[in-house]
């Protein structure tokens, strides 16, 4: 019975998962976000949305105690702790972003079966877009509190070189929001974004030229094995090398890319080899997303390996050595990601 209670209690989060992305994307939180007490007329007034519609969705949100209820005055609030990470996209708290992903996720169900009875992989490419948008989404905010202040400023020179004006390249950029981080941050630098995946390349070259930096940013479709250019001080991978079914041959070329000095960053999810270490939320969700997402693009493309995001800190040393880059140093660390600097 107890389990039952923890198998029903996981349902329920599910469904609730929908409800949790609708209010994301329709700006429901947001527009709860430090409004104090609101009935749910007023709400959908706000939103411009459908009052039966939001009352029904606020019912679910009082149920999974995202959401306040008043029952003498029959009003509704969203906390303000609740509002830092369900409403603000621009703090390092806020985390809608993986319920955008679950759209696409669960879209792929009847392909991941067929995957699973034949071996073969799901492109990153065959899902839907909604995972492009929660994946850049779930990761900036993270991203936007640690890449500068803590993961570029615990590499040896790097800010150094970067203040100065460094040469960049950010293989399996995605959207962009790593690389225009950066070059906001140093525009004396020039910054590189390669991925592999089309529409991506095109969000964040748009995201460029909305934030300003499209001088100082370039972004190309371009894989990791044969990305073009050399001479970079700096060679980043953020969440992104476990997907590749050739770590070893991403890695190589980096280090043929880079320059006298240069470093890689690499920053990988923080999952453990040993399963029994991952019994927790963050290591639930991590390993639950390679087994949707992870494992089967890396089966798709073929490669030699498919490591999944929980392969550990040593094989991807041993990739990294084999590949020239002999020097590897853990930097930095979150729940979240291991930050790692390798050089020749």
């Amino acid at each position: 019975m107890e389990f039952l209670e923890q198998v029903i209690t996981d349902g329920a989060a599910a469904m609730a998962g929908l409800c949790t992305s609708l209010g994301d994307r329709l700006g429901l939180y947001t527009a709860m976000a430090g409004a104090g007490p609101l009935t749910s007329a007023q709400l959908a007034d706000r939103t411009g949305l459908s009052e039966r519609y939001v009352r029904e969705w606020l019912a679910a949100q009082v149920a999974g105690s995202y959401v306040d209820h008043d029952h003498a005055n029959d009003t509704y609030e969203l906390p303000p702790a609740h509002a830092a990470v369900l409403a603000d996209p621009d703090v390092p708290t806020y985390a809608a972003g993986m319920f955008t992903m679950l759209q696409a996720l669960y879209g792929t169900e009847d392909v991941l079966m067929d995957a699973f009875r034949t071996g073969e992989g799901v492109g990153w490419g065959e899902h839907a877009p909604a995972l492009f948008e929660g994946t850049a989404k779930f990761f900036r905010p993270g991203y936007a509190a640690s890449l500068v202040p803590e993961w570029l400023a615990s590499m040896d020179g790097v800010v150094e070189k970067l203040r100065g004006g460094a040469k960049v390249a950010d293989v399996g950029c995605g959207f962009g929001h790593s690389t225009m981080l950066m070059a906001k941050a140093f525009p004396r630098s020039h910054f590189h974004g390669f991925d592999f995946h089309r529409p991506s390349i095109e969000a964040a070259r748009g995201l460029a030229a909305e934030q300003g930096v499209s001088d100082r940013v370039e972004f190309d479709v371009a894989t990791a094995q044969d990305f073009p250019g050399d001479g970079f001080d700096l060679i980043t991978f953020f969440d992104c090398l476990h997907d590749m079914s050739d770590p070893g041959a991403a890695l190589r070329q980096a280090e043929h890319a880079l320059a006298d000095g240069g470093q890689c960053m690499l920053v990988e999810p923080n999952a453990s080899a040993d399963v029994e270490e991952n019994v927790h939320p963050i290591g639930r969700g991590l390993t639950s997303a390679s087994v949707a997402v992870c494992l089967p693009s890396a089966l798709a493309q073929h490669g030699p390996q498919a490591l999944g995001n929980h392969a550990g800190e040593e094989p991807m040393r041993r990739i990294a050595d084999s590949a020239g880059l002999h020097h590897w140093t853990l930097t930095a660390e979150s729940p979240v990601n291991r930050v790692y600097a390798l050089a020749r």
